[in-house]
């Protein structure tokens, strides 16, 4: 995967975020999950494309890090959001899924990257 599909994969990740935050309850815990995932869920692409205008290699480093913390973080509002019950787990499994493969690729990536300095 290239750095242009993987920012189109990281935008579209955001977008199915975004959807599944608009149809949590409005309830306290509701409004509160909505809020933290879409946070973090649209900061992996906003993360993954800041890397790739990064004017060095550290800095390139540092976003795919932050873009992998985030990618993780979304993980973690996912699986409480299935622990919780609010969505049922069928449901949100696929996001779930998205969430660790973008994880493992970006968390690869600056692995490589920094390996290679």
């Amino acid at each position: 995967m290239n750095a242009e599909e993987m920012k189109l994969r990281t935008k579209k990740f955001a977008l199915r975020i975004m959807k599944l935050a608009d149809s949590l309850p409005r309830s306290p815990s509701g409004r509160t999950l909505a809020g933290q995932i879409v946070r973090s869920g649209t900061s992996v692409a906003a993360n993954y494309r800041a890397a790739g205008k990064g004017r060095s290699k550290a800095e390139f480093i540092a976003k795919l890090g932050i873009a992998e913390e985030e990618a993780d973080e979304t993980q973690f509002w996912l699986e409480l959001i299935i622990e919780s019950g609010v969505v049922k787990e069928n449901l949100i499994q696929p996001l779930l899924q998205e969430a660790r493969e973008l994880t493992a690729i970006i968390a690869a990536s600056r692995k490589s990257t920094a390996q290679n300095k």
